[in-house]
Parts: structure tokens; sequence; C-alpha cells
């Protein structure tokens, strides 16, 4: 299928304000629906900063029509996600759009606009398996999911219990019966989709953005110091605490001089109370720490970095560690991979299963001990370190924009 140059397509999504995974693949299909011949509309229920994708992920939105609320929310993200389907509508009246791309389950409202378009679903994770108690025997419901229980505790439990109730009143009950392609981020996700409601998505995994390129010449190993990244928004479920508090103090028993640096968002007051409570956290520890990269410490905290400064921190570093549990996919570890940084994840999620592939193109763990080992063979270990740089190089490479765009077209053509 191909658009003529009168023909628009809605790409909605919450929340348009942060360089995150989720707007990462918007601004990708965007892309994409482009560069197929339609002219995308960017919606939200948040004020859209489209200026902003080219400085955060080298992607160009700027010229794009816009149809959004005007919050200028920096919380409140689970429940933004059941308003979308309102500047949605507005959109498809002011458009009369011939594709809707949304990349969560909440328009359940918008069917009637269904006939003669194109509506498309990309599911980064089914909300209904944490949400819905009849699926707690995946293992996955928000009480027993470590990467929901981790962020939402105390209060905020009661903030994601009261959105899950929500969610069976606005969500699309199967998204098989509402959407012509429906696409998720990994296998993993994939499978679990399958397992809910009864069909096999496409999986169109996400791509790494034209900010982070894939390295040409990297650095190597002589070149590069006892340095472990972490990359990823300062939030519960990244599990930094984890880190500092059970792996660090085992690491450096390993290898005395290893440092770790730790770079994420801290646009919110939710992100920036756990940053506090790192630095907390080391202090007790009696670690080091520093928010500037060239100083000596044990510790690196450092808050909205510029993209320059990540690429230079990955390739000073020896290791990237991801702690997150049944992480969706796993932008931050694909990003390590394109600087030629071997990779430590845990072994659940879409992370292991399509980026790492169970073990092919980095290394994984279960707990602390095998984190440590994994950790001190690449810091160490020439040879191991030559061979998993060379891996991980040669996964990135089919995650470009380009691939992920080809790969977009041929699914829409399908249809």
């Amino acid at each position: 299928m191909s658009g003529s140059s009168t023909d628009y397509a809605i790409v909605a999504h919450h929340y348009w304000n942060r360089p995150g995974g989720g707007e990462l693949v918007c601004a990708a299909i965007a892309k994409a629906l482009d560069s197929a011949g339609f002219k995308p509309v960017l919606v939200s229920p948040t004020r859209v900063h489209a200026e902003k994708y080219l400085e955060w992920f080298g992607i160009d939105l700027a010229n794009y029509p816009r149809v959004d609320l005007g919050l200028e929310l920096r919380a409140f993200g689970l429940y933004l996600r059941l308003l979308t389907w309102l500047p949605s509508a507005t959109a498809m009246r002011k458009f009369d759009p011939s594709i809707f791309f949304i990349d969560n389950g909440f328009y359940k409202p918008l069917k009637k606009y269904k006939e003669g378009r194109i509506f498309i679903e990309y599911i980064h994770f089914p909300p209904e398996v944490s949400a819905d108690p009849r699926y707690k025997q995946l293992g996955l419901y928000w009480r027993d999911d470590p990467y929901i229980r981790e962020r939402y505790r105390g209060f905020m439990a009661l903030y994601y219990g009261i959105y899950s109730k929500l969610i069976r009143w606005i969500g699309r009950d199967n998204p098989f019966r509402y959407a012509d392609l429906v696409l998720v981020n990994s296998g993993w996700t994939a499978s679990i989709v399958r397992e809910v409601f009864g069909e096999r998505p496409e999986v169109l995994n996400p791509p790494i953005a034209p900010s982070t390129p894939v390295a040409i010449d990297v650095r190597p190993y002589e070149g590069r110091e006892d340095l472990v990244v972490m990359l990823g928004r300062f939030s519960e479920e990244k599990r930094y605490h984890w880190v500092i508090q059970e792996v660090y103090p085992r690491l450096k028993e390993e290898v005395s001089d290893v440092k770790l640096a730790i770079v994420g968002g801290a646009g919110t007051r939710t992100s920036r109370a756990y940053l506090n409570r790192l630095v907390d956290l080391a202090s007790r520890l009696n670690l080091r720490v520093a928010t500037n990269p060239s100083e000596e410490a044990d510790l690196y905290l450092l808050p909205d970095a510029s993209r320059v400064a990540i690429v230079e921190l990955m390739d000073r570093a020896r290791a990237f560690l991801h702690a997150t549990i049944n992480e969706h996919w796993g932008i931050a570890v694909a990003e390590a991979m394109a600087r030629g940084l071997p990779v430590v994840v845990h072994r659940s999620g879409g992370t292991w299963s399509d980026l790492v592939s169970e073990g092919v193109y980095g290394l994984g763990y279960g707990g602390v001990e095998e984190a440590v080992e994994a950790l001190s063979k690449l810091l160490t270990d020439r040879d191991t370190w030559v061979t998993m740089s060379r891996r991980s190089i040669e996964r990135v490479r089919d995650l470009t924009l380009e691939k992920f765009t080809q790969r977009f077209h041929k699914l829409l053509q399908g249809i």
C-alpha cells in the first residue's frame, strides 16, 4: 500500500515530552509513514514537543502537524494513556486520515472511525496481563512482576491499583478485533500476546536512534577504563539501588579500581526523589559520589546528560549493565551495543530473548554472583571482551532506523 501526497496518518502517543523508548518508536513510525507517502499527524493529550526530537534522537519531526490537549504534565503517565483517544478523535475529524497508529490499547471509543481506515496498534507490553488477575498464571500480574512491583510501592501501589481497574472499562478487549495490524516490540512480548489473545502479532523491534550511530572504529579494550555504565531514567524498576548495594561492592572485591556510572533522565519529582535516594545509599556505603565523570569517584550519578556525553562515556567503559527484570525491550542496551560495548543483562524479558538472543550477543545473569562474574570477565579478560564487543556491533546493524523503516513498509504493504 502507498499513500498519496494528501493522505494523513495519525501517530498517537500519550507523552511526546521525553527521550524514552516509546517516544523513539513513535518518532520512527512517523518517519516511516512519511517515507511511505503519508503526512504524519502527531497526537497526544500532552503538548507535543516535536522540536526536541532532533536533539534527543536525531529525528526531525518539527514540520509535522500536531493535535494535543495542551497538558504540560510530567507525571501521571499511566493515566495519560487513558486519555490518548480524546485528541485522536479530534484529529480524526480534522484530518480524515487513512491510517491510525497508536501504541496503547485505550482507543475503544475510536472504533466508530474505523471504516475505510487502517488501524495499527503497537504493543510495548499488554496492560491486561499486569492489571487483570485472570492472567496471574503468567507470573506478570502487577503485584508479582518485579518490573512493576519495584516501581509501584507504598502510595504508588494505590496509584497503579486504580489504573488497573480503569483500563478494564476504557481499553479495547482484543487488539486483533480492532486493529488491522498488531505489532509488538519483541518475541517475548509476542509470546505473551499470543497466550492471552490466541493470535500472534508481528514483531517489529524498535530501532536505535540515529543520534547514537553504530560505531565503525570501536575503541579497543586497552583504550578503555574499568568502568561499568548503566543507562535509563532514574526509576525504581531500573534497580540501580540493587546494583549499588549488592553488585558493586562485590564487584570491587574482584576488580578493585572499578567505577560505576549511572546515566538517566531525572525530569520528574519521582525520578529526582529516587536519585536522592541513591545518593543517600551511596553515602551510607562510604562510596565517593560525583556528578562529573572527569572527577575521581567510585560512583557517578549523571542526570539528564547530553547524547554526546552519553556516547563519550560508553566509549570509555568496558561493560554495560542492565538490571531491570522483565524489560519489554531495552533501548538503552541497544544504544550501548551500538558503541561496541559488551552488555550484561538479566535473563528475562525482551532484552534477553531478542536483543542478546539468550546469550549469543551478550552475557546474562540471574542473581548477584552471576552478575559479578559476567562483569568481572568483561573487565579483565581481553579475549572475551573483544568477542562480545564484536557481537554487539553485529546485532545492532540490524536495528537501524533504515532497517526499521523497511520492515514497517513491508508489513504495511501486507495489509
